[in-house]
């Protein structure tokens, strides 16, 4: 029988040592030391001496374990598509034979709906391929008739998605290597547990086992497999920090609980970009993609009636690649309270509280004793600087009871000094302002000129000029 050797590693960093301790001296952090036991393989057999290494003892290395790069072709590497244009653009052109990605999210988000009509989508796909033309799919976390009801709701039902429902490590390496699927998915990697070394599931330790026999198997049939974490309250993947760094690709799943919206982002890709961003809608029917999110965060009036409503600004984001337009809007009342209160959603609310006072020593516009309420539509997120501009462009238009146009929208950070600085992608930002007929931009000065037909920049330096401007 092999020997063990046991040891402490750290389920945050993946820090390793001799003894227990209390605190990770690598990260800093407390109680998240465990002990691992590691198998030990059986030496084998060696010719010289006990206790004694011969130095013309040669090992057989194949020839072919070693080539030069300019040997090695990937002319014959053909992706895999997900049969979503979203999910296909955020792995970079598709699946990767071989490849290991781990799809992480909150519970109840949709990671599974999501994976299973991929699933049934690659298997309506490889039908027709004369080999690996079938998706097995093992759940760890439901029944077999549990996935077939959901796969009915979402029409993922395909003769060749092959469905299982097992915990156990060795079962599910057996299937994948007796099935030689063209695609592998296993939901999820806190669920499946393996006999071999010890810990409860979902444990540093198993993870860590179940995460490496998979990347083997892939890696050595090459099959991909796309692998299902789980998030902690955090929102960080659960598990050691160490399964991050051992798959391929690493996707967040993300949204909000009382919108439909879905949001796939690539944290990790070797294989192609990290700042793209995939929309999704969860309905009864299963998820949909959104190729075209631009005006999800716009209010229906925006388009319908064009007539100006106080206290609304349009901004443009970037999201990944991607440029959002996201309405800011804004309610300013008298406050009755001693301390006036400040309610932010979808924006930062320290920054409001700065620009609060950019606006008073700035702009000529006093709101220290209001109460102020900031939101943006249907979940938008304008946290980032570029919003500045239409930020206090909507608490301005509220507190002087002067519409902004619906056809004008602002770009731009607001420094405490109270310039109007540039942004990153400006260019970009406008053109798609552009393309959803918007005619009036104010942007902080252009370092050089841009012209697109149709859209009229308005330039500024200071905020009482952008004020001026967005509020003739």
């Amino acid at each position: 029988m092999a020997k063990t050797s046991s040891q402490f590693v750290c389920s945050e960093c993946g820090w390793n040592g001799p003894k227990w301790l209390g605190r990770c001296p690598e990260c800093g952090q407390w109680g998240t030391i465990e002990e691992f036991h590691e198998a030990r393989p059986a030496a084998s057999k060696r010719t010289a001496a006990p206790g004694r290494t011969s130095r013309t003892q040669s090992h057989a290395v194949p020839a072919s374990a070693a080539k030069p790069i300019t040997e090695i072709g990937t002319e014959n590497i053909s992706r895999i598509s997900t049969g979503f244009t979203e999910f296909n653009r955020i792995l970079g052109g598709g699946i990767v034979p071989g490849s290991v990605t781990l799809i992480a999210g909150e519970p109840g988000i949709g990671k599974s709906t999501l994976l299973l009509e991929t699933a049934g989508n690659v298997a309506r796909l490889c039908a027709a391929q004369p080999e690996r033309n079938t998706v097995l799919y093992i759940s760890g976390e439901e029944s077999q008739a549990q996935v077939r009801m959901r796969a009915s709701r979402i029409g993922a039902v395909e003769p060749n998605l092959l469905l299982a429902a097992t915990t156990d490590l060795s079962t599910v390496l057996g299937l994948i290597e007796q099935n030689k699927p063209a695609l592998a998915i296993v939901d999820s990697a806190q669920t499946i547990v393996s006999q071999e070394v010890d810990g409860i599931s979902g444990g540093s330790t198993q993870v860590r086992e179940v995460a490496s026999a998979l990347i083997d198997t892939a890696k050595t049939l090459d099959i991909p497999v796309l692998l299902v974490g789980h998030v902690t309250k955090d929102g960080s993947i659960a598990g050691p920090r160490t399964l991050e760094h051992l798959v391929d690709v690493v996707c967040q799943f993300e949204g909000d609980a009382e919108t439909a919206l879905r949001m796939l982002r690539a944290v990790k890709n070797r294989f192609g970009p990290t700042d793209e961003v995939g929309c999704f809608d969860m309905s009864g029917e299963g998820i949909e993609e959104v190729t075209d999110p631009s005006g999800l965060f716009l209010s229906s009036s925006n388009s319908a009636n064009p007539t100006p409503v106080e206290g609304t600004c349009v901004t443009f984001t970037l999201d990944g690649h991607r440029s959002l337009p996201i309405e800011v809007q804004s309610l300013v009342t008298k406050s009755v309270l001693p301390t006036p209160r400040r309610a932010a959603n979808g924006v930062d609310a320290n920054r409001i509280a700065m620009l609060v006072a950019v606006l008073y020593r700035h702009g000529n516009v006093n709101l220290l004793a209001n109460d102020l309420y900031i939101s943006t539509i249907a979940g938008g997120q304008a946290r980032e600087p570029g919003c500045d501009l239409a930020i206090v462009g909507a608490l301005a238009s509220a507190a002087k009871s002067k519409a902004i146009s619906r056809t004008t929208c602002a770009v731009g950070e607001i420094s405490l000094t109270g310039q109007v600085r540039p942004v990153p992608r400006l260019e970009y930002r406008l053109r798609e302002a552009a393309r959803l007929g918007f005619t009036t931009a104010v942007v902080p000065t252009l370092r050089r000129e841009i012209a697109i037909p149709g859209l009229s920049i308005v330039q500024v330096d200071t905020l009482q000029d952008a004020l001026d401007a967005m509020l003739r």
